[in-house]
């Protein structure tokens, strides 16, 4: 069944706007309630893009990106999935000086040298935001190998960071099989966003691949 991306963005767009309604002052209950605000914005968004509504894409996913921010200075030590959110939102709204901004903040906080996986890949995708490929490369083959985290997203940082065209094909083909094999989504949006991430810093390196499937919009 053919989705209906009118109603998710009518639904992503009442979550944001509810949650703005009752911020509460508490730190800790405030940068949950932004996260969600965030997560609102993010999936109206994805929703516009797929609707091609490339304006209104680029605001909501801006107006995510700025809601994540507002969370993380008040977010536990170790939050790295907020600069994750904060830079794949820049991208999708084709917004590079926030995703850049965005990039450098993450690499000063030390997500390069932490252990944590999703750490390692906020800095990573910090640095090839960059265009810092040559430091993104040990990044990216840091949690190549690893157990908690996707070897297929992994894989196409890392030839990214290499240009390795013939290798960034064959792991974003898997990244996006990864997603059409899902059940669930973050905000119920069923989009391939983190292929959409990846192909655009692809696509500044010339290696973009041709992908089609019902979780992309279309050209």
């Amino acid at each position: 069944m053919a989705e209906d991306w009118n109603a998710h963005t009518e639904r992503e767009q009442s979550r944001y706007r509810d949650g703005s309604e009752r911020l509460p002052d508490e730190p800790d209950a405030r940068q949950r309630q932004l996260t969600r605000m965030g997560n609102a914005a993010y999936g109206a968004g994805l929703a516009e893009l797929m609707l091609g509504r490339t304006e209104a894409a680029a605001e909501w996913l801006s107006r995510a990106a700025e809601t994540y921010e507002r969370s993380y200075s008040d977010a536990p030590p170790g939050s790295w999935g907020r600069p994750v959110a904060m830079i794949k939102a820049s991208i999708l709204a084709d917004d590079w000086a926030r995703a850049e901004r965005h990039a450098r903040l993450t690499i000063d906080e030390g997500a390069a040298e932490t252990e944590s996986p999703i750490g390692r890949y906020a800095a990573a995708l910090a640095l090839l935001t960059l265009a810092r490929d040559q430091e993104a490369r040990p990044v990216a083959g840091a949690i190549r190998g690893r157990d908690d985290f996707p070897r297929d997203v992994a894989d196409a940082l890392a030839t990214i960071a290499a240009a390795d065209a013939p290798g960034y094909v064959s792991a974003i083909e898997s990244v996006l099989t990864s997603f059409e094999r899902r059940d669930e989504y973050l905000e119920e949006i069923p989009v391939a966003d983190t292929v959409l991430v990846l192909q655009a810093l692809a696509r500044r390196r010339g290696l973009a691949a041709d992908l089609a499937s019902p979780l992309l919009p279309r050209d």
